[in-house]
């Protein structure tokens, strides 16, 4: 999760997430060479009082600064599109999850389970305990098997919500009326916190995500005390 004082994304737990990261280090330095060198260009023309003349009129440079332009722009544009078609590519999912907004909690619902589903609220301020972060904390967190492909089915009842995990490299609109659908895999065990990230009224900055990826064996196991419980 992220922390203070952090410039950077916060560490990839999916492979999209990592292909997100790789993307912006890629444009990055794409941007920091043509800022240098648009530097560079301004404080020559500022710092010298030569003209050239084959500058001035040159069929040959301004096919240059024609076509250069367009083979950054498609260095860019290939691997933007070669993500887009990875987070949108959904093939055979271990698990489908349906996560419902309200205003002003979440509600889950283990479609593969037959009565496995429950509402995840914020834990308040004064109910935390030792090692739980402010607004960030549920009473029921979405618990997933790692390595696994899952789907999230997101909609809302009221208003406009955004179902959004970055460190999965998640986030989706949740419409009322509408069924979105998105997909990750997480890589590792651990938790992970995400918020609303649609302005839904009063409470929106009240309504986290918390997603906890755990073995297959202890997702069962969690599961089938679910059930019981049910």
């Amino acid at each position: 999760m992220a922390h203070p004082t952090q410039l950077g994304f916060q560490d990839a737990a999916s492979p999209v997430m990592e292909e997100l990261l790789h993307f912006h280090d890629h444009a990055l330095m794409i941007v920091f060479l043509i800022s240098t060198f648009v530097l560079y260009i301004i404080l020559a023309m500022v710092s010298t009082k030569l003209t050239n003349k084959l500058i001035l009129d040159s069929q040959e440079i301004e096919v240059v600064w024609t076509v250069l332009p367009a083979i950054i722009l498609v260095l860019i544009a290939l691997p933007s599109l070669r993500i887009l078609y990875l987070m949108d590519e959904l093939d055979d999912p271990h698990l489908t999850i349906k996560a419902m907004g309200h205003q002003w909690y979440w509600s889950y619902e283990y479609t593969d389970y037959e009565n496995l589903g429950f509402d995840a609220y914020m834990v308040p301020t004064q109910d935390l305990t030792p090692g739980q972060f402010r607004l960030l904390e549920t009473d029921h967190r979405m618990v997933i098997p790692m390595e696994s492909p899952t789907r999230i089915l997101i909609s809302a009842e009221d208003v406009l919500h955004s179902w959004a995990v970055p460190s999965l490299g998640v986030k989706m609109d949740a419409v009322p009326g509408r069924l979105n659908q998105t997909t990750f895999m997480v890589l590792r065990p651990g938790v992970y916190y995400g918020q609303c990230s649609e302005i839904c009224g009063a409470n929106h900055s009240f309504m986290p995500i918390v997603i906890e990826a755990v073995p297959l064996e202890h997702f069962e196991n969690w599961s089938a005390l679910m059930l019981e419980d049910a």
